[in-house]
């Protein structure tokens, strides 16, 4: 089988991956039948599991291991999400990819296996207050597509703000892949970032304060309702 990462790209990898300091595991969910990316999503997260003795993989069948499907908030294929790992425990932040990191979205990945596993955001002083002080879901939902050069920042920002706080859900979601899902959010270019499905659009990758001032008022629109 031919490697999806060549061996210059795996070398840069694993330099990066040397300043990982904990360990990590990636939850990763397929389908058997009807999902045409979960072979190629699975070969390229085994590779990238490879290049790091503190990178774990678990696989599970989305039809099969329904109550890991449920615990994780995963019901489409390919996706997976990304957890610290201490002894046997496992830690979800709310990091989740919808579909291949492929393209430009590889770089999100890398970022994100690193983040988690120093478990450090990298986030302005304000804005972590402001995740702390939340008190209601926020779920981001960020639109890519593989080409897309601007993308990873919009991702790893809104998978930092995961890290940061147990209300943020965040979620790479590849727009060519899950068509129906862009189509709902009217994705019309990328990347989009979409709050509490639908109730806000960000369009564009925007810096930490703008995004928490978007934050701000897709929850005053929710509650309103």
């Amino acid at each position: 089988m031919e490697k999806l990462i060549n061996d210059k790209i795996a070398e840069q990898v694993i330099q990066v991956f040397s300043g990982m300091q904990n360990p990590v595991e990636i939850l990763f969910f397929e389908k058997k039948n009807e999902c045409d990316y979960c072979p190629d999503t699975r070969q390229l997260l085994e590779e990238v599991a490879g290049l790091s003795e503190k990178i774990g993989l678990q696989t599970f069948d989305l039809e099969e291991d329904e109550q890991a499907a449920r615990q994780y908030h995963v019901d489409q294929a390919p996706a997976f999400v990304i957890v610290s790992r201490t002894g046997d425990q496992l830690i979800d932040y709310g990091i989740r990819f919808l579909g291949i990191p492929s393209g430009h979205e590889f770089t999100s990945l890398i970022n994100d296996l690193v983040m988690v596993s120093n478990r450090e955001t990298g986030l302005s002083q304000p804005t972590r207050e402001y995740l702390k002080s939340l008190t209601q879901p926020v779920k981001l939902q960020v639109f890519t597509t593989p080409t897309c050069p601007y993308c990873p920042r919009a991702v790893v920002l809104a998978h930092q703000m995961a890290l940061e706080s147990e209300w943020v859900e965040a979620e790479m979601v590849d727009a060519i892949e899950f068509g129906e899902l862009a189509d709902r959010f009217d994705v019309n270019g990328v990347p989009q970032t979409t709050i509490n499905d639908g109730a806000w659009h960000v369009i564009g990758a925007v810096p930490e304060d703008h995004l928490v001032g978007e934050i701000k008022q897709a929850l005053g629109v929710n509650s309103e309702l």
